[in-house]
């Protein structure tokens, strides 16, 4: 079991970072369409701009605060870490709502972790 525990930390780890690395996508989108639209000259263009610029930071702020637990949670569920357990069940029960990979996800999570010897494997980490 503690090799799927790895797994699943592995896993969180790379769907965090990919939630990442989107966020870096959209601020480059969101900051380049700010761009042009200001760069426009209208009255109009002069107001749309901060929507814009607004709606995509919103967009990224959303985003990394959902990647960045799932890193921080993956890094503990590699290293067998007592809490990472808990969070990790949570981090399961929120993906599970991400169809179609969030919820292999949320599924795979909550069997390694709701598992007898998940459990045990926890409290031996916790012991020592």
């Amino acid at each position: 079991m503690e090799t799927h525990t790895k797994v699943l930390g592995v896993l969180n780890i790379v769907s965090g970072v990919l939630g990442m690395c989107l966020a870096l996508v959209i601020v480059v989108i969101f900051g380049g369409v700010t761009a042009l639209v200001g760069a426009d000259g209208d009255a109009d263009a002069a107001v749309a701009a901060p929507i814009i610029g607004l709606t995509g930071m919103a967009l990224v702020f959303f985003i990394v605060v959902l990647s960045l637990p799932s890193i921080i949670i993956g890094w503990g569920l590699y290293g067998l870490r007592p809490w990472s357990r808990v969070a990790g069940i949570v981090l399961s029960v929120v993906s599970l709502i991400s169809f179609p990979f969030g919820t292999v996800l949320g599924v795979y999570g909550l069997w390694v972790l709701f598992s007898k010897d998940g459990q045990r494997l926890f409290e031996a980490a916790h012991t020592t």
